[in-house]
């Protein structure tokens, strides 16, 4: 049920600390279980909110990667419009 999802290491956040690190979950963890604590199993819904978003360590390492080494672009006019865009009301 709703109420399981996001507890105790099952939850999307320890999801994407174990993925990033390469470990997998123990196996007492939401996403380990067939079924929830009422014996019912759970639904792709809480399936999908327990495994968390999908994360591709690889670009992450390529981004990071080009951060370090000075050759990432970042357009400071593009990402101040956007952030007014997102705050100012719309007509």
């Amino acid at each position: 049920m709703i109420n399981a999802i996001g507890l105790g290491s099952g939850s999307a956040i320890d999801t994407a600390k174990l993925r990033e690190s390469g470990k997998s979950a123990p196996s007492g963890s939401v996403s380990g279980r067939k079924s929830g604590a009422d014996g019912v199993s759970p639904s792709p819904a809480a399936r999908m909110a327990a495994e968390g978003a999908p994360i591709d360590m690889d670009r992450i390492g390529a981004i990071k990667a080009a951060i370090a080494s000075g050759n990432y672009p970042v357009d400071a006019d593009a990402i101040a419009q956007k952030m007014l865009d997102l705050d100012l009301p719309q007509d």
